[in-house]
């Protein structure tokens, strides 16, 4: 029995058909050279990767193009701008004739506060008043009594001169008769000069008579003033032991009890303007340092928003905030009361067509100096420049393109690392 080979199952292939099957099986090699080189690229990039980070603990934004407004939104209160409160001119006892809420006007009075020491001081010191009034009177009496006695010396000396001069003249005619020997004429010339000195002498006293006498009037005067001054002072705060409103408004607080005594300047009253509301906000210390005095702001009352600009801003920082007030516009609305809650916008700038980024924990972490820039799945850091800085996007001066992807929260993990995967 013959065994069968295989020969006659073989048959020769033809030169064609090996050249159709090679070229059937090179496309599908250069994909698997492609795919293969794709991976060895994209695993290189991740091999390079000096840390590794799952994709859920970073948020990643995209480079966008647009308007950046940099404004600061915040809650406020309503408080009066003015809120005088009154004190006690005097120490006493003090009588309400009002109560907490009432709304009162410009002089109404509010309190009455009795003190029989002011009163007491007031009626002495008028008193005093009378007798210096009377002091400067007789001041002026003297005067006049003074005038009178120095005229009537200058008149008799001048009287005497007028006597030596004759007795001198009729001496000299004696004299040139040969009547009276020369000595009785020198000493009738003599007394002539005498008289005259008199005269003179009359006329210095009675000016500095005059003049003393002016002086102390003066004096008298000016204690005079001085005591009118006091009287009118002791009348004014006699006066203003009735307190009275300085404003329309409405009364705020009853700083004593009713009928209780007091001592002097005690806060005793306040009062509320109602025409002079602010609203008063807290800005964070990063944005406050923006805020100018004059910036125009927008203020919501539920559906209503009216207008309004900046008045002060605090320059101390409590707890991160600064405290800023801002002042209602003519457009007021109606209706406001003590300590309202209220919402305020204010614009800071307006920048158009910027390259802008989501804000992020990365200005913090890399300083607005570098940020990490996401491609295939690595994050590589780059060095950024950033300009203006709204509440929710960052402006990109250079370093970036619009379309790049950037990690602006989760950074801090990366460390110091210059590239990082970021795993899914």
């Amino acid at each position: 029995m013959a065994i069968k080979d295989t020969s006659g199952q073989d048959r020769p292939l033809t030169k064609a058909a090996r050249s159709t099957a090679w070229k059937r099986w090179l496309p599908m090699g250069l994909v698997l050279v492609a795919v293969l080189a794709g991976a060895g690229y994209v695993l290189r990039g991740w091999f390079s990767a000096e840390k590794a980070v799952d994709a859920s603990r970073v948020r990643i934004a995209a480079v966008s193009q647009g308007d950046l407004v940099r404004d600061v939104v915040a809650d406020g209160r309503v408080v009066a701008a003015n809120s005088p409160t009154l004190y006690a001119i005097a120490a006493g006892t003090v009588d309400f004739v009002v109560r907490p809420g009432d709304q009162v006007t410009k002089g109404q009075p509010l309190a009455t506060v009795t003190s029989p020491e002011l009163q007491s001081r007031l009626t002495q010191e008028q008193a005093t008043l009378a007798g210096l009034e009377a002091s400067v009177g007789r001041a002026g009496l003297d005067i006049e009594h003074g005038k009178a006695n120095a005229h009537k010396l200058v008149a008799q000396a001048e009287v005497d001169r007028q006597a030596a001069a004759r007795e001198v003249e009729i001496n000299k005619q004696m004299f040139e008769k040969g009547v009276i020997p020369e000595l009785e004429l020198r000493r009738s010339e003599d007394a002539l000069r005498k008289a005259e000195i008199a005269v003179s002498h009359a006329k210095t006293e009675a000016g500095l008579a005059g003049k003393e006498l002016a002086f102390d009037l003066g004096t008298a005067r000016q204690g005079l003033d001085r005591q009118r001054e006091v009287v009118r002072e002791l009348q004014r705060q006699v006066a203003s032991l009735e307190i009275v409103s300085p404003v329309d408004g409405q009364v705020g607080q009853l700083l004593v009890a009713q009928r209780a005594s007091v001592a002097a300047n005690a806060p005793v009253v306040s009062v509320v303007d109602l025409g002079a509301f602010e609203l008063e906000i807290r800005v964070p210390d990063s944005f406050a340092r923006d805020l100018t005095t004059g910036m125009v702001a927008e203020i919501r009352n539920g559906t209503t928003t009216v207008s309004g600009k900046v008045r002060s801003v605090s320059p101390e920082v409590v707890d991160g905030n600064v405290a800023t007030r801002i002042e209602f516009g003519p457009d007021r609305p109606a209706g406001l009361r003590q300590n309202q809650r209220l919402t305020a916008r204010i614009l800071i700038e307006e920048r158009k067509h910027v390259m802008k980024v989501e804000r992020g924990q990365f200005l913090e972490s890399g300083g607005g100096n570098y940020a990490y820039f996401v491609v295939d799945g690595v994050a590589e850091r780059r060095k950024i420049t950033t300009g203006a800085i709204s509440l929710d996007a960052v402006e990109l001066l250079s370093g970036a393109q619009v379309g790049e992807r950037i990690v602006v929260t989760g950074a801090d993990a990366f460390g110091d690392a210059q590239r990082v995967r970021i795993a899914d």
